[in-house]
């Protein structure tokens, strides 16, 4: 009996502790100071927080902690008050400490409670508090060891008493007969994607928002497969199971009676009565500390519901006596919703219909955990505990704020665990961290919550194939420092505990330097400048740790690519012992003297900040690191580049890059062609996306384009890893570097890097800034615009190509119920019911699968629809993962409005560093005007696009396609040909006919060839669809869906409803689709979506189709400009010269109608100096002269010439006709012709053959000439005479020895070939040879 008694009071005592007392009370010293009218106290704590911004009106409360101690499985903070009373302003900071023990809180002793102080009774007893006390009319001020007290209880409050019927918070409607109530919110409640209102009570353990079934099947099973048959509840379950209220005996130290307590607090964040501040405090501080991520939420409405002393239905006996407690705590700012789930007691499991046992509530199938989004979309059952025999350990696990039984979670879009899981096991086990993406450059704290951590585990963190060593903060979270990474995108993101595998997994996502959130700011464009008296910076310092008396480090990065691979080091250290302030400003005076051997040729780096003194946390020290954008280093290393290049370094290192990218391969023809306008731009979806460096719509600074409105890039690297961009001005015309410096360049290196990222010319945003950005700097922005080398870069090395070669992409489209427009324009109408295909392009070198899901569209108010519409498409190309877009269900729009799947994962676009995300053969991005997720757009690096728009809960798609898929195409959209004939070919490749006005041929013949299933088809591909929850293809595809095959309302709508037909005519005019869209539907907002879509798209082809003629490149002459950059036929462009140049050559230009530059009049514009123009126009003067001398001189030559020579032809010919030679003869040498004097001219040697001449020769006339001819005689004898010698007159022609005529002509050759060639006139006599 002893024993039993003992037992008995064990029981008792330990019941109290989990009851805490509601009646808790602060000791009698204790006052509230009512003099300052702010709403919490901060003290600082000294700590670094590891995690985002905090709000700035939110207390901190909690100093740094003593020594702790465990009571009866929780813990106490002993001597933990404040010195004094007296508060502090609203400052939201960290509340952690550098022992990791603050989330620890007082609890009253197993037993006890605190004595009674009426200055908290009214807040603390059983009754209900006046919203309207004030103290004294005094805004209420919390004090640090107040909100320490009231955390330190486990439970949240509920009355029993007060209130205008004096039951406080206890729902009296509820009850056996009457198990639920119906309560409005007033606010909005976003959970599971949707925004709620209102909800219904239950006694059952839950509250739901939507009617249940008639029945349930035990075990449970979310969301109903049979749904919209069977109806599927959304709920939010605690504990999913037929109660019944319980009673209570009368030695349990809570005598509060037993039911369901209910109270809304609304409007905290404005109220100033006690209950509205401690409960606005309590439940931030709670959230903030126990939930990772939750760093600056601040609860807008909270909703305490408390089932006290709740039996299991069917219960017999003292099965009464046998009961649970458990609270539900929601709190919202109506953007995120947290849940509390606090278990008190858990004594039965499950009820008798479930199979439980009629006394002990054992034995059947236990309750259910967790909850629904209802309408048949998602659920989230709490894992190993609903529906296990595991469900009696939730009392002590979860471990938030340090007490056991308390389990926190996050419900707004997704369901996020936000306390340990200790008994749940497997391969794949869900990990929540927070943040979830980081900057490429590393030093992003992660913190972590999944596993339940012992203060001795080794965490190991593994980001792909890097792992870290992580620190135990507490049971319920670890952290660990983000490594440097060399790609962007995903990555695999696991948790391994002590030597367990990593079975804990995730995925973080890695933002690329240019790209990542900004934390470091810079006012001003100093830091661009090459000799910046200052430099100014800022930072949040929240970013950091909330104690701003640490002291913080500034030091300066660079890097450069000279090896294979990619080099990022430690420059400087900028300055040490930083106050936390979130400003400090950089004097480059101070590094003039510095002399970085072996990193003063890096150009660009970055500006790091964190904590001097890193936090220790179990041996591993953990500081946050700041990273700044990208910046050039011109203000730390011009005076050093000056000292090695002299003061003209910006013209000596680019010509350095010159002489080095000169030797890089070319890339240009690897790149797409630009647009040559804006409008053809934002239209090219599948090459191009906007420059986030030059956004009309967030960012139309344009720092590297001065004048352009709107720049795009292409959406995915070459095949080279190069880019293309095209910044156009507020003409919407295409920018080129011929015309200035501000124009439109092409990338050596995509801004997203290439594969493998981790070598030089590859890596992400820093490749792109070592090869593109800095010679940018060097060439120009640190130059002159027409200096040498900013010309060589803008017509050489990074010109823009001219947009004569562009050619728009093909456009098809589908929209309304559903209709489509084919690439070459064909429309037809088709409401098969399940998963087709759209596109599909098979060949070893081009694959796309573009698919679409069709689902029944929604009732109208006479009933059934037979109907269609497009509720999801997914796309793949290549190796590419597949990204599926889904129409979310109407009530669930709210913030997103298209669910977004990329390799089977939900992705969201809701912050700036995620507009654009990179996945393995796609890029997906949201436009940066969008902020709903209202449109998705795929790119592949084939140059196709997808793209996905939702507006007012109809979806519509359009795909993108460049002219290499020509003639590749089918499937629902046809043959890409440029010919409607043969848009209707079928998986087999045989051609269907094409009867437009006949939709059930379409629909049968053709489209219906081109469903899909879960296997592979010859032709047709294997569905790509994400599948959940079991839903195959099979459950779409309906065969025996027959929709509505009449074209024209006025043929389908019976005859009394001529006003729904005439609203038709008046709504849609001549759109077809939009009379039979409104006739079906009877919806006007689907109708005039179908006409809109289908205008745009109608509108898009019109557009693409219209070419641009461009006359091309007309280069802007050095030391001048043009009066304007167009290139268009018409376009008259004027030359002007510089002060102090001088314009030579046309002086006009005109752009012709066959897009070609009018040949120039005067020659190419140059603009020259006066000297040299001077030099020129001398040469030029010369060169005249010259020119008209020439011909002169050239014409007297060749008369001169002619003279000659036709005097010398006569002497010729006079002399041609003697074989022998003649000299002049000298009548005075006569008698010398026998001496043997040497000064005689033809004296000749006696060694000679020729008989000396003694006696003046005389002609022998009997001389034999060849071939038998005689020489005729002359007339007279030959005459002594200085005269030349008479030639003798022959006869036209002789005969030869046989008889034959020859002409003279032969016969002088003849003769002439056997007498010697030289001749001399005749002198009297001659000499033999």
């Amino acid at each position: 009996m002893g024993f039993n008694l003992n037992l008995v009071v064990i029981v008792t005592l330990v019941i109290s502790a989990r009851v805490f007392g509601q009646d808790v009370i602060v000791n009698e010293n204790e006052r509230i100071d009512s003099e300052n009218g702010d709403n919490a106290v901060i003290p600082e704590n000294g700590a670094t927080e590891v995690t985002e911004k905090t709000e700035s009106d939110v207390v901190e409360l909690i100093e740094e902690s003593d020594t702790l101690e465990v009571r009866s499985g929780k813990y106490q903070v002993l001597n933990d008050g404040l010195v004094g009373d007296t508060p502090t302003n609203l400052e939201a900071v960290d509340l952690g400490s550098s022992d990791g023990q603050n989330e620890r809180q007082v609890i009253a002793p197993p037993g006890t409670t605190y004595p009674t102080n009426s200055e908290y009774d009214h807040i603390d007893g059983r009754t209900l508090p006046d919203t309207n006390y004030q103290n004294n009319g005094q805004s209420y001020v919390i004090t640090q060891q107040r909100l320490a007290q009231i955390r330190s209880n486990f439970m949240y409050w509920f009355y029993d008493r007060g209130g205008n019927e004096d039951i406080g918070d206890y729902q009296r409607d509820i009850h056996t007969s009457t198990p639920q109530i119906h309560k409005n919110f007033n606010f909005q409640l976003p959970f599971f994607g949707f925004r709620l209102n209102y909800t219904r009570l239950s006694m059952n353990g839950y509250l739901y928002f939507s009617d249940p079934p008639d029945h349930y099947t035990y075990p449970l099973s979310f969301p109903i497969k049979d749904w919209p048959a069977v109806n599927d509840p959304s709920f939010i379950g605690i504990f999913f199971s037929k109660c019944r209220i319980g009673s209570q005996r009368p030695e349990d130290p809570d005598q509060r009676r037993p039911g369901v307590y209910f109270r809304m607090d609304r409007d905290l964040q404005t109220r100033t009565d006690q209950l509205g501040v401690e409960m606005r405090e309590r439940i931030t501080w709670d959230l903030r500390e126990g939930v990772i991520g939750s760093e600056a939420f601040f609860p807008k409405h909270a909703i305490t519901i408390t089932w006290k002393n709740m039996s299991f239905a069917g219960g017999i006996d003292n099965a009464l006596f046998t009961t649970n407690t458990f609270q539900m705590v929601l709190a919202t700012d109506e953007v995120f919703t947290y849940a509390i789930f606090n278990y008190l007691e858990i004594n039965w499991s499950s009820h008798t219909e479930a199979g439980g046992d009629t006394t002990t509530g054992e034995g059947g199938v236990p309750a259910y955990i967790g909850f629904n989004a209802g309408n048949g979309t998602r659920s989230y059952e709490y894992k190993p505990y609903s529906q296990a025999s595991v469900l009696r350990d939730l009392t002590g696990r979860g471990w938030a704020n340090g007490f056991p039984g308390r389990h926190v979670f996050r419900i707004d879009e997704n369901i996020l665990m936000g306390t340990c899981n200790k008994d749940i096991d497997g391969a794949n086990l869900p990990l929540m961290f927070a943040p979830e993406s980081g900057n490429m450059l590393g030093g992003t704290i992660v913190n972590i919550t999944g596993p339940c951590f012992r203060p001795t585990d080794r965490i190991s963190c593994r980001f792909d194939t890097e792992a870290v060593i992580g620190a135990v903060i507490d049971e319920n979270r670890a952290i660990c420092v983000q490594p440097r990474f060399w790609h962007n995108g995903y990555a695999r993101f696991e948790i391994a505990i002590n030597n367990e595998p990593y079975k804990w997994k995730g995925k973080f996502f890695v933002e690329t330097p240019a790209t990542a959130t900004e934390r470091i700011f810079f006012p001003d464009n100093a830091v661009h400048e090459r000799y910046p008296p200052e430099i100014r910076m800022t930072w949040d310092r929240y970013n950091l740790t909330t104690n701003f008396n640490v002291q913080l480090q500034i030091s300066l990065w660079g890097y450069k690519e000279i090896t294979i691979r990619p080099q990022l080091e430690f420059i400087d250290m900028i300055e040490m012992g930083v106050a936390n302030t979130g400003e400090y400003v950089i004097n480059p005076q101070n590094f003039r003297n510095r002399d970085n051997i072996m990193h003063n040729d890096m150009q660009f780096g970055f500006i790091q900040i964190n904590l001097t003194t890193p936090e220790v946390y179990k041996g591993v020290p953990i500081s946050p690191v700041l990273w700044s954008r990208p910046i050039p280093l011109g203000w730390y290393f011009a005076p050093q580049w000056e000292r090695l290049h002299g003061r003209r370094w910006p013209q000596a290192m680019c010509n350095n890059w010159l002489r080095n990218d000169r030797f890089l391969k070319n890339y240009a023809a690897q790149v797409w062609v630009c647009p040559c306008t804006l409008e053809h731009a934002l239209l090219d979806k599948g090459r191009f996306m906007p420059d986030l460096h030059c956004d009309r719509d967030i960012n139309p600074t344009c720092r590297y384009h001065w004048g352009a409105l709107h720049c795009v890039r292409s959406g995915a690297p070459s095949s080279e890893g190069s880019g293309q961009q095209c910044c156009y001005d507020k003409n919407g015309f295409l920018m080129l570097s011929y015309d200035q410096m501000w124009g439109s360049q092409p990338h050596r290196s995509h801004d997203f890097g290439f594969t493998p990222y981790n070598e030089a010319n590859k890596v992400p945003s820093l490749s792109h800034w070592f090869h593109d950005m800095i010679p940018f700097y060097q060439c120009c922005m640190w130059q002159e615009e027409q200096a040498v080398g900013c010309e060589t870069f803008r017509f050489e090395r990074r010109p823009s190509q001219d947009c004569v070669g562009y050619q728009a992409p093909g456009v098809a489209g589908i929209f309304g119920d559903p209709h489509i427009v084919t690439f070459d324009g064909l429309q037809y109408t088709f409401n098969g019911k399940g998963e087709y295909v759209l596109v599909r392009v098979d060949r070893p070198e081009l694959k796309l699968d573009v698919q679409g899901r069709f689902e029944q569209t929604p009732r109208n108010r006479l009933g059934a629809v037979n109907a269609t519409v497009l509720t999801s498409v997914v796309a793949a190309s290549n190796n590419s993962i597949s990204i599926e877009v889904r129409l979310r269900p109407q009530h669930a729009q709210w913030r997103y409005r298209l669910d977004v799947f990329a390799d089977n994962k939900r992705i969201y676009f809701d912050r700036t560093s995620l507009r654009v995300q990179y996945f393995p053969g796609v890029t997906v991005y949201q436009p940066m005007y969008i902020l709903n997720q209202s449109e998705v757009v795929i790119m592949f690096p084939s140059g196709a696009g997808v793209e996905v728009i939702e507006n007012r809960g109809f979806m519509s798609a359009r795909v993108y396609l460049p002219w290499t898929y020509m003639n590749q195409t089918r499937g629902l959209f046809g043959n890409w040909s440029l010919d409607v004939n043969d848009d209707f070919i079928r998986p087999d490749g045989t051609l269907a006919p094409i009867d437009l006005n006949n939709f059930q041929s379409a629909h049968r013949d053709f489209a219906q060839n081109w469903q899909l299933t879960d296997r592979e088809q010859q032709g047709i591909g294997v569905a790509m669809f994400f599948r959940e929850y079991g839903r195959t293809a099979a459950y779409y595809n309906d065969n025996n869906f027959i929709p509505n095959f009449i074209r024209e309302p006025a043929d389908f709508l019976p005859a009394n409803r001529s006003q729904d037909l005439a609203r038709a005519l008046e709504i849609c005019q001549d759109s077809y689709q939009c009379r039979y869209d409104y006739g079906m539907t009877l919806n006007r907002e689907q109708a005039e979506f179908t006409k809109n879509y289908l205008s745009s798209i109608v509108n898009i082809r019109e557009t693409n189709a219209r070419r641009v003629i461009s006359c091309g490149i007309l280069e802007t002459p050095r030391f001048g400009r043009k009066s304007n950059f167009f290139f268009t036929p018409g376009t008259r462009v004027n030359f002007e010269c510089n002060q102090n140049f001088i314009l030579i050559g046309d002086k006009r230009r005109i752009c012709e109608d066959n897009g070609r530059w009018n040949l120039p009049d005067y020659g190419y514009t140059e603009c020259l100096r006066n000297q040299e123009y001077s030099a020129r126009t001398l040469g030029a003067t010369w060169g005249i002269i010259s020119a008209v001398m020439l011909p002169i001189v050239v014409v007297l030559i060749c008369i001169g010439y002619r003279i000659l020579k036709r005097k010398k032809d006569e002497e010729r010919e006079e002399n041609d006709f003697l074989p022998i030679r003649t000299r002049t003869f000298d009548p005075d040498e006569q008698l010398k012709l026998n001496s043997d004097d040497d000064s005689i001219p033809y004296k000749k040697d006696l060694t000679e053959d020729s008989p000396e001449p003694t006696e003046p020769v005389k002609v022998d006339n009997d001389i034999a000439y060849p071939y038998g001819q005689e020489y005729p005689q002359p007339s007279e004898q030959y005459q002594t005479s200085t005269d030349t010698f008479t030639q003798p007159q022959y006869p036209p022609q002789t005969t030869d020895t046989f008889g034959q005529p020859q002409p003279y002509q032969q016969q002088q050759s003849q003769y002439q070939q056997q007498q010697p060639q030289t001749s001399r006139a005749w002198a009297g006599e001659t000499e033999i040879n």
